[in-house]
């Protein structure tokens, strides 16, 4: 009770659960088996009650959704390991997908995700991020919400009409640097990256279910297609992870982690962040523990991860490097630097020598302390190891108990139709026509002479869009705006994301 059979080197190699929040390093070589100790501590966790989120960029990791097959090499490891009461069984599992197409659509809004990490997800330089920053504070002060990209495009169009005075109180803005920040929304949009962004967002509590046996549910993003766009698959874990230090409450040690984040590809996290950024995500990891919340970063090296994060991360799971070049020279040094050493291991030429479902572990044990490196024999996780079909997924997404809350979209009044609403109420009426007058056919619209000639907000507007939903007062919509507020001011937290429980419906 209250651990988890990593392996068996010497002896028992087990994570304490208590030390789960210690947070971790799962790394190795492709195909040395990183995936399956991530499955066999994400059931671990399970089993224990802990609620666990992970990235699934390859497939496999969906496997944790039904119970394995017996085979002579499983039957042989559990032999060998001494596993006394190994039972083939699936994990509950609730799949997601920003997509949509693999699990159940996770979203969030415009106004949560925040000017750092969206400038993040659009390879905005400083200047431009500074306009976006602007923008967003301009609709934070005036209760504005920013559900999707018509949103955050109909105040950008609202900045640039009305930037002399916008300048004036928030700083200088140049309508070249909006049309920038519009250019940057299509290049991701056309990446089919506004799919991650309208309502109903995703609440943290259905991240941090367990099920009627009192097993912690298993959250798997399927991550294949939204890998392939590196900077909002790192930008939206990274938001996923601000989310739960903003909003979750100090709690101090536990007997075991409220939840256990397991972040895939932890290098595309810190591949071309700024300095600052880093510091930020150091902060997070550091403080986010006390908060009951476990994170383990998996990448191929060690030093993938920055030294100040590698420091505070007290479980690590190393599988095999091979060190052909230099890079992979100075990945083993790291790794071996960074064990607590073990007479018997040398662990700069162990490392190079490890089989598949081989592992050097150190794990924290009685009084947080580090054990020397064992070089252990991983246990077979008791889930399918490998992907499943498209029908078993389709089966266990039919049986969820969020299916309901998140696969119908919702619509609500926002940015757009506020701004619209506004501007038209601004824009003077056309004078009667004079009959004395011959006028000269143009063919179009009096809405469409008022676009072309009068310069009006809907000039810059980028096509159109139908709403559902109620229309509500500014004074209604400003009140219910997400996040807390002090004097109508929106309070945004360590990453930009909005501080404080949010609320996001009625």
């Amino acid at each position: 009770m209250g651990e988890i059979l990593v392996g068996k080197g010497a002896g028992p190699v087990c994570l304490l659960a208590r030390y789960g929040n210690r947070h971790g390093l799962v790394a190795g070589a492709t195909g040395t088996g990183k995936s399956i100790s991530l499955m066999v501590l994400a059931e671990g966790f399970s089993r224990l009650g802990v609620p666990v989120f992970v990235a699934d960029v390859k497939g496999d990791i969906a496997g944790l959704s039904l119970p394995g097959a017996s085979n002579e090499k499983v039957e042989q490891r559990v032999a060998q390991i001494g596993i006394g009461n190994y039972v083939s069984e699936a994990s509950p599992v609730v799949f997601w997908d920003v997509y949509g197409k693999g699990g159940h659509p996770v979203r969030t809004t415009v106004s949560e995700i925040g000017p750092n990490l969206l400038a993040r997800m659009l390879d905005l330089n400083d200047t431009q991020e500074g306009t976006l920053q602007i923008a967003f504070k301009l609709a934070d002060d005036q209760g504005l919400l920013l559900l999707d990209l018509d949103d955050l495009r109909a105040l950008l169009g609202y900045v640039a009409e009305n930037r002399k005075e916008i300048s004036t109180e928030y700083g200088l803005v140049s309508t070249q640097t909006v049309a920038a920040i519009q250019r940057a929304l299509l290049s991701l949009e056309r990446e089919a990256g506004d799919a991650l962004f309208g309502e109903p967002a995703l609440e943290l509590t259905d991240l941090m279910r367990t099920d009627l046996n009192g097993r912690g549910v298993i959250s798997i993003l399927a991550a294949d297609q939204l890998i392939l766009k590196p900077r909002l698959y790192s930008s939206f874990l990274l938001w996923l992870l601000s989310e739960l230090f903003e909003n979750l409450p100090e709690v101090g040690d536990l007997e075991q982690p409220k939840l256990v984040f397991f972040f895939d590809e932890a290098h595309l996290l810190f591949d071309d962040a700024p300095p600052a950024l880093r510091q930020k995500v150091e902060q997070v990891v550091r403080i986010i523990r006390s908060k009951g919340v476990g994170v383990y970063f998996c990448s191929q090296f060690p030093d993938d991860v920055p030294t100040e994060i590698l420091g505070q991360l007290g479980n690590r799971i190393q599988h095999a490097l091979r060190a052909y070049t230099p890079r992979d020279q100075k990945a083993v040094r790291t790794a071996a630097e960074t064990f607590v050493p073990n007479p018997a291991i040398d662990v700069a030429e162990v490392i190079s020598q490890l089989g598949v479902g081989e592992a050097l572990v150190s794990t924290l044990q009685e009084k947080g302390v580090p054990m020397p490196v064992e070089r252990t024999l991983i246990c077979p996780p008791r889930c399918r190891m490998g992907a499943i079909t498209a029908e078993e997924r389709a089966a266990l997404r039919g049986r969820s108990p969020v299916g309901g809350k998140y696969d119908v979209p919702v619509n609500r009044e926002s940015a757009y139709e506020i701004l619209s609403r506004r501007n038209a109420a601004a824009a003077p009426e056309e004078p009667p026509p004079d009959k004395t007058r011959r006028q000269q056919p143009s063919g179009k619209a009096p809405s469409e002479k008022r676009a072309e000639n009068g310069g009006t907000f809907g000039n810059l507007l980028w096509g159109t869009k139908r709403r559902q939903g109620m229309v509500e007062t500014l004074a209604k919509q400003a009140a219910r705006t997400v996040g807390s507020q002090i004097g109508g001011q929106i309070l945004r937290g360590l990453l930009g994301g909005i501080f404080g429980r949010s609320r996001r419906h009625e």
